[in-house]
């Protein structure tokens, strides 16, 4: 089994990524496009859980990892909620 060297590499944050643009391109429609503290909320919590992984992924410890995908699943639940 390889070891992943880049945070890009994890198929995690590939999926982060994808939800990411696609919860983005979302807020350019309405009735979000112009709920304008809703649609600052989707994106932010949205690129959160892309950050949060590659976060926790560099830090270097496998426990901060673990608790960075944690916090990234809060960010999920925030945003498909």
């Amino acid at each position: 089994m390889a070891t992943i060297t880049k945070f890009e590499d994890l198929e995690i944050w590939q999926l982060a990524r994808i939800l990411s643009k696609k919860a983005y391109a979302l807020t350019f429609k309405e009735p979000l496009a112009s709920d304008f503290r809703l649609k600052d909320q989707i994106r932010g919590s949205s690129g959160s859980i892309m950050d949060n992984i590659a976060e926790g992924f560099e830090r270097g410890s496998r426990l901060e990892f673990i608790n960075s995908l944690s916090i990234s699943k809060g960010e999920v639940f925030y945003y498909i909620s």
